[in-house]
C-alpha cells in the first residue's frame, strides 16, 4: 500500500491529523457517499468550487490523490478507497456525537445531574420534589450531594448548586428561589419562663443557640438596625453543626436560635415555634439556584431549574400567605 503520509520521523501523528483539513475529510467522505461533486455540494450546503476546492487540499496535505476524476465519473483510486475505509466510520461517530450534543441541548431532557445544597434546604426542600421532577423527565437521573462546605462547580463536577444568604461570586449565575426569611425563634416553654427579648441588647440575658457550618467558622446572627446590617455571635449555651439539631433544641425549650424560614414554617404553623425581634428582622439575604452559565445549557439542565424556580417559588408564595394570615 502507498505511504499516505510522507512526514517527518519525530513528527507526532496526532499533530499530523490536526494539520489535516476535517473540512476536506468531509468533502470527501460527501463525495463518495454522493456519487459526485454536485450532489455532494448539495448536500453538504456549499457551491460546487467549495467541495473540489477542500477535497483537492486534503489530497495536498496527504500528498496523494483520492479521487479520479473524469467528464464521466467520479470515482476512487486505491488510495482513495483504503482511506475512505479507514476514516469515513470516524466522521459518522463524530456526526453522531454533534447530532447528541444538540439533541441534550435542545431535544427531551436526558442525561446526569449532579446536584449541591446545604444539607438542611437540600433535606427539606429539593429532596421532596426530586420524586416529580423525575415522573416528568424519566430520562434523567440525578445525584443530590448535602454539603454544607463552599462549592467549586469545575473540581466537583457539579451542574446546579442551591446556595443561601448574600452571594458574592459574580462567576455564577443565581436566580433566587425564594427569600431566606431568617428570624430569632424560641418555643412557648421557653418565653415562659424567661421572657421575649425586646432588643438586641437583651439576648445577652439569654440562652442562645449556635450554628457551626460547614467551612467551620461560627454563623453570624443579622440584624437590621435602622436599614444597617448588624452582626453578632452571642454567647451560647450549645452549638450545633447541623440546622436541624438547632431547630429541634429550640423546641425543646433550649434557648433562641435565629433560623430560616424553611425550617421554622411547620412549627410555627403548630404553635410550637414563634418569632420574637421581628423589628429587627433583615429580608435581603435568600436561597439561590446557581449555575455556570446560560449559555450551551443542556435541556436536562435548563429542566431542572425551570422546575425548581417555579415549585419552590409557589411554596414560598403558599408560605407567605399563610403567614400573614395568621397575623390578621
Amino acid at each position: 500500500m502507498a505511504q499516505l503520509f510522507q512526514a517527518h520521523p519525530y513528527d507526532d501523528p496526532l499533530a499530523v491529523s490536526f494539520a489535516t483539513t476535517y473540512a476536506g475529510v468531509v468533502a470527501f467522505i460527501a463525495v463518495v457517499t454522493e456519487g459526485n461533486f454536485a450532489r455532494a455540494a448539495n448536500r453538504l450546503g456549499i457551491g460546487r468550487s467549495a467541495v473540489s476546492r477542500n477535497v483537492q487540499k486534503l489530497e495536498a496535505q496527504l500528498n496523494v490523490r483520492l479521487l479520479r476524476r473524469t467528464t464521466r465519473a467520479t470515482t476512487l483510486t486505491r488510495e482513495g478507497d483504503f482511506f475512505y475505509s479507514r476514516c469515513h466510520k470516524g466522521v459518522d461517530g463524530i456526526v453522531r456525537a454533534i447530532e447528541e450534543m444538540r439533541d441534550m441541548r435542545d431535544g427531551a431532557p436526558r442525561g446526569h445531574l449532579r446536584i449541591c445544597s446545604a444539607a438542611g434546604f437540600g433535606r427539606r426542600v429539593i429532596a421532596p420534589l426530586l420524586h416529580e421532577f423525575r415522573e416528568m423527565y424519566e430520562g434523567v437521573s440525578i445525584d443530590l450531594v448535602l454539603n454544607d462546605l463552599p462549592i467549586d462547580f469545575t473540581t466537583g463536577h457539579v451542574d446546579v448548586a442551591f446556595l443561601e444568604g448574600r452571594l458574592a461570586d459574580s462567576q455564577i449565575v443565581a436566580r433566587k428561589v425564594m427569600p431566606m426569611g431568617v428570624r430569632v425563634y424560641g418555643s412557648p416553654a421557653y418565653y415562659a419562663s424567661h421572657g421575649v427579648p425586646d432588643r438586641i441588647e437583651d439576648l445577652i440575658h439569654h440562652d442562645c443557640i449556635n450554628l457551626r457550618l460547614g467551612s467551620g467558622r461560627m454563623a453570624d446572627w443579622e440584624f437590621n438596625v435602622e436599614g444597617a446590617i448588624r452582626r453578632l455571635m452571642p454567647d451560647a449555651k450549645i452549638t450545633y453543626n447541623d440546622p436541624e439539631l438547632v431547630l429541634q433544641a429550640v423546641m425543646e425549650g433550649g434557648g433562641l436560635a435565629q433560623l430560616p424560614a424553611y425550617l421554622t414554617a411547620e412549627p410555627m404553623a403548630l404553635g410550637a415555634l414563634a418569632s420574637c425581634l421581628e423589628r429587627y428582622a433583615t429580608d435581603d439575604n435568600g436561597h439561590y439556584i446557581c449555575y455556570q452559565s446560560r449559555q450551551h445549557m443542556p435541556s436536562r439542565t435548563r429542566a431542572f431549574i425551570d422546575f425548581m424556580c417555579e415549585r419552590i417559588g409557589a411554596s414560598a408564595q403558599t408560605h407567605a400567605l399563610r403567614k400573614n394570615a395568621s397575623r390578621s
